[in-house]
């Protein structure tokens, strides 16, 4: 890394919920909301974004580990909020508080930790 992040560095990514964010099942009358797992993805990739400024041109950040609760559901159309914030920083792994929200209620909070790793370094690693 260039440098660590300092704490309080944030991340934030607004998007509006569309069907391609929503639960596979939403048939027989449960509605379209927006998926756990697509949520997770959201959030990894405003904590990914909040660092990459402090990272090498040959680094990348890679999620470790993630805690979350869904608090609420989002249906089509709701516009969301994610933000990461690094509350902490341990050599090369980042952590983060996460939150999501539609308008000013909580859909979502957590924890969510990242690593820093060389390019190069995992390339070779998948290939053994």
């Amino acid at each position: 890394m260039k440098s660590s992040p300092k704490i309080g560095t944030t991340g934030e990514t607004t998007f509006v919920v569309e069907a391609k964010h929503c639960i596979e099942f939403a048939t027989d009358g449960m509605p379209a909301v927006l998926s756990t797992p697509n949520l997770i993805g959201i959030l990894e990739r405003t904590a990914r974004q909040a660092i990459a400024p402090f990272l090498e041109a040959s680094e990348r950040s890679v999620g470790v580990e993630i805690e979350l609760r869904h608090l609420a559901p989002s249906p089509l159309g709701a516009e969301v909020t994610a933000v990461a914030r690094v509350i902490s920083t341990d050599g090369r792994f980042v952590n983060y508080q996460i939150e999501a929200r539609e308008g000013n209620e909580l859909i979502a909070r957590g924890v969510h930790k990242r690593a820093v790793i060389h390019m190069e370094g995992f390339a070779r690693r998948l290939r053994r």
